[in-house]
């Protein structure tokens, strides 16, 4: 049973005064994979598109204002053909402001040039992990520069519309035989309007799940919309503590799309609301 939204909301607001209070973490704008092997609790970051109607200095602002320290990066923030100079530009004002490029992404690729941009993307970057979503006949390929590059593939699925991945269990079975540098990118919000509980799912393909899109929504239907952490119907008491037993290693994205033109109160709320619920789930 879920605890109150009134426990909730008490604990998270202790848990953003100790975050607050807490030292920033690393120089570096590029994602260091050691860094948890010392985390007690689980990571947050933001995924970029929650920042689409901001230029980057305005998302910077909103982060540090949050003190959440991870982004998987979007290209209207650093284009796919950024040169290097503009790359170590992006990269320097996000490591100024402490925040870590763990990803790039969600990038589509629907042909051989698609894929071949991204890697190359990626690899300019830094980051060791695309969002992406490859057709169908480019999973050989990505596979391919995978084993080439070494950088991990997420795929995303994106809800019941979405005729390549609606749902995890269609990303899961077109990469289960494959690399094991292939995996999921699971948003939960998709994945609940598509009939699935988020909970089952991480436990069903926990291996292959390296990275998360937080959310909430307002039902299990095709046409429910995004809402404030804690208002919908998603269980994120158990979702957290699905997390924290199958051993959860990667970053937990919060990706808000309400109110994209005035989202603060709104991701300020979901933090602290995520924030709570993890300091009180064991």
């Amino acid at each position: 049973m879920k605890n109150s939204r009134r426990g909730f909301i008490q604990q998270a607001s202790l848990g953003i005064a100790a975050t607050l209070s807490a030292p920033l973490i690393g120089n570096s704008a590029v994602f260091k994979e050691d860094y948890f092997k010392t985390e007690s609790n689980l990571p947050l970051g933001f995924a970029g598109y929650t920042f689409l109607k901001f230029d980057l200095e305005k998302s910077i602002e909103m982060m540090k204002r949050l003190n959440v320290n991870f982004l998987s990066v979007k290209d209207f923030h650093l284009p796919l053909n950024s040169t290097q100079e503009k790359i170590k530009e992006v990269l320097g004002k996000l490591s100024a402001a402490d925040i870590q490029v763990y990803a790039v992404g969600v990038i589509y690729m629907k042909t051989k040039e698609a894929v071949d941009t991204a890697f190359e993307y990626a690899k300019r970057v830094g980051v060791p992990m695309i969002v992406g979503v490859p057709n169908y006949d480019l999973l050989d390929y990505t596979e391919e520069k995978v084993k080439e590059s070494g950088i991990k593939i997420a795929i995303h699925n994106h809800g019941p519309e979405d005729a390549l991945y609606p749902g995890p269990k269609q990303v899961y079975d077109r990469i289960v035989n494959r690399d094991s540098r292939m995996g999921l990118c699971l948003d939960i919000g998709h994945a609940i309007r598509a009939g699935v509980d988020p909970s089952k799912a991480m436990k069903e393909y926990k291996d292959r799940v390296f990275d998360l899109h937080i959310k909430d929504v307002t039902g299990n239907f095709k046409d429910a919309k995004s809402i404030e952490m804690g208002r919908g119907v998603i269980d994120f008491e158990t979702f957290v503590k699905t997390l924290k037993k199958v051993h959860y290693g990667g970053v937990c994205s919060l990706e808000y799309e309400k109110d994209m033109t005035d989202p603060m109160p709104g991701m300020a709320e979901s933090v602290g609301y995520l924030r709570g619920i993890m300091k009180t789930t064991a």
